[in-house]
Formats: structure tokens, C-alpha cells, sequence
């Protein structure tokens, strides 16, 4: 019996599958045995606010669901999955592949609105990927797991040599039996980005993008599953999140850098949102 597509309410939003902490590097890559084992092969639908996914799958029998659709691919295949599409798989024992899940903020010279590949975002697509992508995916691993000196330089040049070995040839059309990512988040989002350690009120958001509070809530829970004051705070974390990976600030100072009047007032949020204090999160990077 397959496992049935629950009311977009009841479909949880992940930084990664399970996992609620965020990662703060460029992009999070992993093969699909590493996930799916431990799980029985199965991904139960989900969905990822922030996060464009490529799936690369090389061998095995896989039943892939996405908003409320059912299909069965036939390895290998490519899968590309933008943000917040609600998708969930059913893997045979043994399956081979890889997972790439790149933050779209982090690559607006390939996804902001007006680049050459923005299109990616538009809606799920699956194709046949050309023979030479399985040694780019291992090419990009082997420069991810590595610590080189232009590590973060190289990783963009690799994942735009993916990209564009993948979809140059496609033409992908967005799938007509899948919905489309609205507008209207993509450009909360980008508000989000601009004016969260500003602290503007839902209201003011609302104001910009010409809606009501209440349909901007009802857009938002609709397509990412969660509210609007959940997304900005969401940003907010994942920011908090980078700042403590990559910089020696400390936690008040972040708070104060992203607009947070009360240090533990920040705290006690980021130990919501990541199960951990900001202190610990950082602690467990350096091990």
C-alpha cells in the first residue's frame, strides 16, 4: 500500500529530511543509501522552504510522490525539486544515488529572478541525465567533503558546470500536472531577505506585495506549510546559523547584527529552531 499525500497543512517542512537543525555550508550533498537506509527506503512527503533539490538516481526501483501525484522513474534519472514542492519516495533496498540540496539564497548568480537557470525553480522536472553528470556529482563530493584552500570558489564553479551539463539539453518545460510555484512567495521571500533583521511586521510585508494579512497567511501555509511569521523567522535562524559558522562573532553580537534587541530573547529562539543553544551549535561545528 502506498503511503497516501496528506493535506498540505499536515506535510512537514525540513532543512534537510528529519532533521531540524540548519546546515550552513554552500550546499549539503549526500548519497541516497546514507538517508534512506536508516529509514526503510522510504521519504515520507515533505518539503524544503529555502532548499532547491537534484536528485541523481543511478540504479534501484523508485516510486517518487509529489504534490499528490504518484509516478514510477527508471533509473537513471535525474530529478529536480524547487523549493517547497512536496515530494516523498519510495526507494527499492539498495538503491544508488545522490542527493544535492543547494540554499537558493546562497546562488543568486544562477537562481535570482532574471539569471539564466531561474527557470529551475519553476516546478518538479525528471529527465535522463547525460553520462558525463555521475562524474561531476563525484567531482563536486570530492571538492564538498575536502577542506582546499578556494574550497567555496571551486564548489560554485563545479555545481555551474552541473547545472548546466544537466539543462542545457532539456528544454524542460514545467510539468503541466504540477503546480507551479507562485510569485507572490518568491517575492516574500526576496522581501524577507531584504527587511527581516529590520523586523518589519507581517502587515507591512502585506502591504508591499498588495494583499491582506489574512491571504498572505493563507498563501503562504498553502504553499510552504508554514506562516508568514514562521518564514521570517526561519531566514532570521538560518542567517544566525552561517554568521555562527563562518564568522567569530559572538551570539550577542549576532543578535544585535540581525536585529534583536534581547540576546536571550535570540537564544531561546535559535534553541527553538535548531534544538540547541547558539553556543552548542557552534561547538559541535568545530568537532
Amino acid at each position: 500500500m502506498q503511503p497516501q499525500i496528506h493535506p498540505t497543512q499536515d506535510i512537514p517542512a525540513w532543512h534537510l529530511y528529519g532533521e531540524r537543525a540548519p546546515f550552513p555550508d554552500l550546499v549539503h550533498m549526500e548519497r541516497i543509501i546514507d538517508r534512506a537506509a536508516g529509514l526503510d527506503w522510504q521519504i515520507r512527503p515533505h518539503r524544503h522552504t529555502h532548499l532547491l533539490q537534484i536528485f541523481l538516481l543511478l540504479s534501484g526501483q523508485i516510486t517518487f510522490h509529489a504534490e499528490g501525484l504518484q509516478r514510477s522513474l527508471a533509473p537513471p534519472v535525474a530529478l529536480c525539486l524547487p523549493p517547497t514542492a512536496v515530494h516523498g519516495f519510495d526507494f527499492s533496498a539498495g538503491t544508488e544515488g545522490w542527493v544535492l540540496s543547494l540554499p537558493v539564497q546562497n546562488f543568486p548568480e544562477f537562481l535570482a529572478d532574471g539569471a539564466e537557470l531561474a527557470f529551475i525553480l519553476q516546478a518538479p522536472a525528471a529527465f535522463t541525465p547525460g553520462t558525463a553528470v555521475h562524474d561531476s556529482f563525484m567531482r563536486l563530493f570530492d571538492v564538498w567533503s575536502g577542506n582546499g584552500r578556494f574550497r567555496n570558489t571551486e564548489l560554485r564553479c563545479v555545481l555551474g558546470q552541473i547545472l548546466c551539463t544537466l539543462f542545457r539539453d532539456q528544454g524542460i518545460p514545467p510539468a503541466a500536472d504540477l503546480k507551479r510555484s507562485d510569485p507572490r512567495i518568491t517575492k516574500f521571500q526576496s522581501l524577507i531577505g531584504a527587511h527581516a533583521s529590520a523586523h518589519w511586521a507581517v502587515s507591512r510585508y502585506a502591504h508591499e506585495l498588495g494583499m491582506s494579512t489574512r491571504n498572505l497567511g493563507r498563501l503562504c501555509k498553502q504553499h510552504t506549510g508554514l506562516s508568514p511569521q514562521a518564514m521570517i523567522e526561519a531566514h532570521l535562524m538560518r542567517e544566525a546559523a552561517r554568521l555562527l559558522a563562518y564568522t567569530r562573532m559572538s551570539a550577542q553580537s549576532i543578535a544585535h547584527r540581525l536585529g534583536y534587541d534581547d540576546p536571550s530573547y535570540f537564544n531561546r529562539r535559535f534553541r527553538a529552531f535548531a534544538n540547541m543553544s547558539p553556543g552548542a551549535y557552534r561547538r559541535r561545528l568545530e568537532q
